[in-house]
């Protein structure tokens, strides 16, 4: 095998060791699909519609990325600013809260969670994030909901389903949220421990920092066996966003390396990259050579949970398009897609379409 593996890279002029070119096998028991804020290229993302379909079509685990309100209640929404997911602009009551504020280093203009209470985001509704993809036909329909309020809704669709639904929440500005008197990551844990389901059913606490996953790793001790801990990565060249306040130099391309996935690894279950960064594409667009990443991360004993696939051609390398369309909703070429990256060794997976996820394992 050895002398046909270095012929091959020969052939393809790259010097790079057999073994990442081999098919790099999952070390999970099982490779689950994970609902990327629920079936958010189905539904408004966030909501307990979104959640709602994602269970039905076969996601093992789903997501709430939860930000915190002014009265301290983590909620679900992707980012801490609403404008683009939920009316508010259209709330006359609350033209006065718009505002700009510097969020993890970088100026943002809008509408902000941690100004309003609960009860007066419940006078909200969703908006669909990417409507020239996905339109609009259930703007204006559902609530932004809470983290208790997706748990209990989590349990009761896991038992009409008859089988155990896991959650998978990121803690989405960690030291923001700490500087405004807002941290999340104590709060979180006590509903988690508040809730039956939350402490047997399996629970995965994201994050993009680093100190926040490593103090959840000291509270959770041996205590909470069904709760693990993913460790986001960015863009190579940035930095967590804790690191970079604390002046380090640490970037995300560090902590890819074999040494930085060890040290992932110490507080970690898993990662959580780009799937570019596990296969990355072209510069015609389509698929290259697998990256080292996948192999490192598990000769580190994590796991590779990347994100996101998405089911129009816009976000799918050029090797799966169907038609030169971006906006064509390409059901084989996000199934294809998808089975690469499951080649290539992945052990989960978020896809905004939980269904084409649930057949691209199911029927690989």
């Amino acid at each position: 095998m050895k002398p046909l593996c270095w012929l091959a890279l020969v052939t393809l002029s790259l010097a790079l060791p057999c073994a990442i070119h081999a098919a790099e096998k999952p070390i999970a028991a099982k490779v689950l699909v994970l609902g990327h804020r629920g079936a958010s290229a189905l539904r408004p993302e966030h909501t307990l519609a979104s959640y709602a379909k994602a269970i039905a079509d076969g996601a093992d685990f789903v997501e709430p990325d939860l930000v915190m309100t002014k009265d301290g209640v983590p909620v679900a929404r992707h980012e801490n600013e609403i404008g683009g997911t939920t009316d508010v602009a259209a709330h006359p009551e609350f033209a006065g809260r718009k505002t700009t504020k510097t969020v993890d280093g970088h100026a943002v203009t809008g509408w902000f969670t941690e100004d309003f209470t609960l009860a007066e985001l419940k006078t909200l509704r969703a908006r669909e994030r990417l409507p020239e993809f996905r339109g609009t036909r259930y703007d204006g329909q559902f609530q932004i909901p809470t983290l208790d309020e997706i748990i209990d809704f989590v349990a009761a669709e896991a038992a009409a389903q008859g089988r155990t639904v896991g959650l998978i929440p990121e803690i989405k500005h960690g030291t923001y949220f700490q500087k405004a008197g807002l941290p999340m990551e104590d709060r979180v844990l006590a509903i988690l421990d508040a809730h039956s389901y939350t402490r047997t059913a399996p629970v995965e606490i994201q994050s993009f920092e680093i100190a926040n996953l490593r103090y959840l790793r000291g509270k959770l001790g041996k205590s909470h066996p069904n709760v693990r801990l993913l460790q986001l990565l960015d863009d190579p060249k940035e930095q967590p966003y804790d690191v970079a306040a604390a002046g380090g130099k640490l970037t995300y391309a560090d902590m890819m390396k074999p040494a930085g996935l060890r040290e992932i690894a110490g507080y970690a279950d898993a990662i959580g990259p780009n799937i570019r960064a596990i296969i990355p594409l072209d510069k015609d667009g389509r698929l290259g050579q697998p990256t080292a990443l996948a192999h490192d991360a598990h000769a580190a004993k994590l796991e590779l949970h990347p994100y996101t696939f998405r089911p129009e051609n816009h976000f799918q390398a050029k090797n799966f398009w169907q038609g030169s369309d971006p906006k064509t909703f390409n059901e084989a070429g996000s199934i294809a897609e998808i089975r690469a990256y499951l080649d290539a060794g992945v052990d989960a997976f978020f896809t905004d379409d939980p269904a084409l996820g649930r057949k691209a394992v199911d029927g690989r």
